[in-house]
């Protein structure tokens, strides 16, 4: 696990640089002008990677929806914005990152995501 002192706006860029149509949950509802739209799965495990903690799950308008609780106990949700305001998460639950990964298709867009993730070089 790498330091927390990494800036989620960092992560979150880094994130949505590498996102796209091959990387979604749901390529036929994903746009560019919602780029976040089937991303989160595939972000909330390279948000593990990254910072550690809790992979999150609730159900949503398109299924399930995840994202981080950190180790510090912040949560940390890089794809809300897939949503309208009006989605509240609720009966949130824990995942394994194996029952995640056990999903061949999450597999496989988390390996894309995973290969194309660049985090900013400090100077």
């Amino acid at each position: 696990m790498k330091s927390l002192e990494l800036s989620c706006a960092e992560l979150k860029l880094a994130l949505r640089l590498a996102w796209g149509v091959d990387t979604t949950a749901d390529p036929d509802g994903w746009s560019p002008s919602n780029p976040a739209w089937g991303q989160c799965a595939v972000t909330a495990l390279i948000v593990q990677d990254e910072l550690g903690g809790d992979l999150l799950r609730s159900s949503s308008p398109g299924g399930s929806h995840y994202w981080n609780r950190l180790p510090d106990g912040q949560e940390l949700d890089l794809t809300r914005e897939q949503f309208s305001e009006a989605f509240v998460p609720e009966l949130i639950e824990i995942r394994d990152r194996h029952y995640v990964l056990s999903f061949e298709q999450t597999r496989r867009r988390y390996k894309l995501l995973r290969a194309r993730f660049r985090l900013p070089i400090a100077a």
